[in-house]
């Protein structure tokens, strides 16, 4: 059976429709992902405060980690779904091989560096001697299984360039329950397991994410036949991972300034006093939970506006970014009118200190007002990244962080403290919200009018 009849063009058909039927399945999935973090925290918990500050210390260099992977996922989505939306079934088994081959490559690469830097780089973070030996206990087996990180990540995003989230989705939920079930056996020796304790957490991501590893080259290899014999010419691999990396690079840099921006904003509140970090950092627990939605719509959009360029169909991609704009705005208020009348109840699940809930409250019930422009910055960068233009998503994210937001919360701090700071944030979100909506729009009616004018030479 060809590709195209196992996954329908997205070429075709209604806009709407298909954006739909593909980010429902990755709702699940990114939500099953996100649980990865609070499961093994709340196990590695139970084992006492030493284990867990010491897996605390590995959270900054995995998420480095996994911003490669999500950049050269990104990348590898973007490639592949032109390639499939033009026809061309060669190059896109030839991208997808070649963009499995990088990956593998790029995960030894960090399990070689990781494993001999243990020491020194967490020393760097701040971790005291006596905590080395419990780190390393939990990042030699991470690092060792570091393929198993990266590798699924462009393979599952190979998947959704061609239009097939479902499989993705599945996968991912898949890989969350059994990361569920094997904590609790290995860390504390259930069931006759071995009581392996912080081993035994790493060890339970690994094997759960190598579950993702053979399940996605399953479906790649044997279901969709996406998988060619290794590239004997050298050029033609180079230019494999020159189109991958030519939207990854750019890609990875816009996922590494999302750390930083959240970093920023616990800096400029803390000087506030520990109460209001406390209470920041329950609404950055309850804001992920809230923006899932738009995650698993960035997560499809890519892949939906390369195919449509691929094709060289500027209408349906206008009319992608007008559906785009709708869904984030309705969407983004209806949110925003959720948490202000929810967000107090819900932060009095993590916190019954006045002081503390003070301050989530004033963050959620202002900064989701701006997720409308938030939502529509992330689905315009994934669009951008689909194109094969990542240079205005980077430019859109760094300017978030560093041209806009410093500036307003500086000016807030000091005219409205805290509350100040968080309508900074809500600022800089509809703001940035509106230029990438202006600068996607510009994009695609260039598409337009470059169309055009290949026709009429033609005529």
């Amino acid at each position: 059976m060809a590709i195209a009849a196992r996954n329908p063009s997205l070429t075709e058909g209604p806009v709407a429709g298909h954006l739909r039927r593909l980010a429902l399945p990755m709702v699940w999935g990114i939500l099953a992902t996100m649980s990865f973090n609070v499961v093994d925290t709340y196990f590695v918990a139970q084992l006492g405060s030493a284990p867990l500050a010491a897996m605390s210390f590995s959270f900054p260099v995995v998420m480095v980690i996994n911003s490669f992977a999500i950049g050269l996922g990104a990348g590898t989505s973007s490639a592949v779904a032109r390639a499939f939306g033009a026809g061309d079934t060669a190059r896109v088994r030839r991208l997808v091989t070649d963009a499995s081959l990088l990956a593998l490559l790029i995960a030894v690469v960090i399990s070689a560096i990781g494993l001999l830097t243990i020491e020194p780089l967490f020393h760097l973070l701040g971790a005291q001697p006596e905590m080395l030996p419990l780190i390393a206990d939990y990042m030699v087996i991470w690092y060792l299984g570091a393929i198993f990180a990266v590798v699924p990540m462009v393979a599952l995003s190979a998947l959704r360039g061609i239009g097939n989230s479902a499989i993705t989705g599945r996968i991912m939920v898949g890989v969350a329950l059994f990361n569920l079930i094997l904590d609790p056996l290995l860390i504390f020796g259930l069931l006759g397991f071995p009581r392996l304790e912080l081993q035994g957490a790493a060890l339970s991501t690994v094997i759960a994410r190598s579950l993702s590893f053979f399940a996605a080259f399953y479906f790649l290899g044997v279901r969709e036949r996406l998988l060619a014999p290794p590239s004997r010419v050298l050029a033609q691999l180079l230019a494999s991972w020159r189109a991958v990396l030519a939207v990854g690079l750019p890609a990875i840099a816009t996922n590494v300034i999302i750390p930083m921006a959240g970093g920023v904003v616990v800096a400029l509140v803390a000087v506030h006093g520990a109460d209001a970090v406390a209470g920041l950092g329950i609404a950055l627990r309850i804001e992920p939970l809230a923006l899932i939605v738009f995650y698993a719509l960035s997560s499809v959009v890519g892949p939906f506006m390369g195919q449509n360029a691929g094709a060289e169909k500027p209408g349906r991609m206008q009319l992608t970014v007008s559906v785009l704009a709708r869904f984030c705005c309705g969407f983004g208020l209806c949110l925003a009118l959720v948490l202000f009348l929810v967000g107090e109840p819900v932060a009095g699940l993590f916190s019954d200190s006045p002081e503390v809930l003070a301050v989530a409250v004033a963050y959620l019930t202002l900064v989701p007002f701006s997720y409308a422009g938030y939502g529509f910055v992330m689905s315009a960068n994934a669009a951008f990244n689909g194109l094969g233009r990542p240079l205005p998503a980077t430019m859109i994210s760094f300017l978030r962080v560093l041209g806009i937001y410093l500036p307003l919360a500086w000016v807030g701090n000091q005219l409205w403290g805290i509350t100040g700071l968080f309508a900074a944030t809500a600022a800089a979100n509809l703001i940035v919200g509106a230029l990438a909506w202006w600068w996607l729009r510009r994009t695609v009616h260039g598409y337009g009018t470059a169309a055009e004018a290949g026709e009429e030479r033609l005529a």
